[in-house]
């Protein structure tokens, strides 16, 4: 098998790529990816420059993995500053790194795309060995893959890497549809104290003169996309002094090419909007949100974050919310702590056995914050025992 590492997703076939990873997971598309480098978001100038690995045998390409060069750590959610900052105190450089992800979006899904009749666990050595080697050559201080879906943790598991390969486990909170008919069928799966302050805080929004829309693909008009960007901007600007990491080109983009799986949310005050939050979905699960709002309006985030979010899933059937990272004050709103995984290779010996002893440590702080969690959930007892 021979591999090659792409400085662009423009230099391959988009029908190739797609092909391998056989889903429709917004994020791994050819479209979004290209959105990325398109718009500028994702270079070398931003900190991530594109290093796609494909995998090829008899010019026939079996596996695909969406890779960058990383020369900081901002924008991927698995949080090692504490290991760059330990790097520099020792006169060694952790930047720049490797890593399999999907930038700005800390969910999870599928980071390595196989051919048909090829198994994961196949031509993961091989990439694996890839990207070892570049790092070798081309003096980068680790390899990072984030946020894999089971399938592809099964294969880690099964790997034989001599504990080379370190996993890292965290906790998200993500909402399971239970076949609930309507938002009030789900409410009924509630604590009453819980489910009363739910209704509250839907109630509150609708007292204060806001009315909610939800809106998908062609029914996006030009005036909910400039008040979307404009909410998200401002919001951004406010909380951190810049535009955020994507700008309206990128989301002009996302628009022209993939907006049957665009999911808006708009809120109207007296007939301007003040806040609005973008969505991406697949067959299966509602993906994250880009949120802004341009008024502080009592318990608007929530209706237009979280809970016009389950309404969406429960009219289309899907099967999963998967928000984003962090955020507490998500369970008492329904999402479960579910755990997620990333996976680290470090060049240094050394400093690979330190951060094993790290991990090992974090990973019963983990364990134990995912239980406390638990006893969080607004849920009666019956409602939540045996499932999924």
């Amino acid at each position: 098998m021979h591999c090659k590492f792409y400085s662009s997703i423009a230099e391959i076939d988009p029908e190739l790529w797609d092909g391998v990873f056989d889903c429709d997971n917004p994020f791994v598309q050819h479209a979004y990816l290209l959105a990325l480098e398109q718009s500028g978001c994702v270079s070398a100038e931003t900190g991530w420059q594109p290093c796609h690995l494909v995998l090829s045998e008899n010019d026939q390409l079996v596996a695909v993995m969406p890779s960058y060069v990383k020369s900081h750590s901002y924008g991927e959610f698995v949080f090692d500053w504490g290991w760059a900052e330990a790097y520099e105190r020792h006169g060694l450089n952790y930047y720049p790194k490797l890593i399999s992800a999907i930038p700005f979006s800390p969910v999870t899904g599928p980071r390595i795309g196989v051919a048909a009749g090829i198994k994961i666990s196949e031509v993961l050595p091989v990439m694996i060995d890839a990207v070892q080697q570049l790092a070798l050559t081309s003096d980068y201080s680790s390899w990072h893959l984030l946020f894999p879906d089971q399938a592809l943790q099964q294969a880690f598991a099964e790997m034989n890497d001599d504990g080379a390969i370190l996993q890292r486990d965290a906790v998200q909170f993500h909402w399971f549809n239970r076949d609930y008919r309507s938002f009030d069928d789900f409410l009924a799966t509630f604590r009453s104290a819980r489910r009363k302050n739910l209704k509250r805080e839907r109630r509150k929004v609708t007292e204060q003169g806001v009315s909610l829309q939800r809106k998908t693909g062609a029914e996006i008009s030009d005036e909910d996309w400039q008040g979307f960007y404009h909410c998200y901007v401002d919001t951004y600007r406010k909380r951190s002094g810049h535009d955020g990491y994507l700008n309206r080109e990128f989301f002009d983009l996302l628009r022209q090419n993939m907006a049957d799986q665009l999911m808006l949310v708009v809120a109207r005050n007296g007939g301007s909007v003040v806040a609005a939050s973008l969505f991406l979905f697949d067959n299966d699960t509602l993906y994250g949100r880009y949120w802004g709002a341009l008024q502080d309006i009592s318990c608007l985030h929530f209706e237009a974050c979280f809970y016009q979010g389950i309404e969406f899933c429960i009219e289309r059937g899907l099967q999963r919310f998967d928000p984003g990272t962090q955020g507490e004050h998500k369970l008492m709103r329904g999402f479960e702590p579910v755990k997620t995984a990333s996976y680290h290779w470090m060049k240094d010996v050394r400093f690979r056995a330190a951060i094993a002893d790290f991990l090992l440590h974090e990973k019963r702080g983990t364990e134990s914050y995912q239980a406390q969690a638990e006893t969080f959930l607004p849920y009666k007892k019956s409602d939540v025992d045996g499932s999924g």
